[in-house]
């Protein structure tokens, strides 16, 4: 049921996107490099090709790497308010500024 759920939201979003193309125009403006000293949060499960977590259910950990940065930061922000369901991201995200989030996000959009 939660995996549905947040499919539903990831179609919210490309509507949303497809409807105003000028979202991705206000991409939030970060540092790669103050991004890259940020990551070892991030790095234990989404550095791990192929890495399945069991907790809170089992699943394949996403590919971060290339993710656009407008996505990043709105996920990481939902994240933190609690819109998505994830105890471990929750943890992490609460612990993350705007900066973070947006140098993080600027980071992952440029590796592959």
């Amino acid at each position: 049921m939660k995996r549905i759920a947040f499919i539903a939201s990831a179609v919210a979003g490309l509507i949303l996107t497809a409807a105003s193309p000028s979202v991705f125009a206000q991409a939030p403006v970060g540092d790669a490099k103050a991004g890259a000293q940020n990551i070892q949060r991030c790095q234990g499960c989404h550095g791990i090709d192929g890495w399945r977590t069991a907790f809170p259910e089992v699943y394949k950990v996403p590919k971060i790497g290339g993710q656009h940065s407008t996505y990043f930061v709105s996920a990481l922000k939902a994240y933190k308010s609690g819109d998505r369901k994830h105890p471990g991201m929750r943890s992490i995200a609460v612990s993350l500024s705007d900066k973070d989030m947006a140098d993080l996000a600027a980071y992952y959009a440029e590796v592959k």
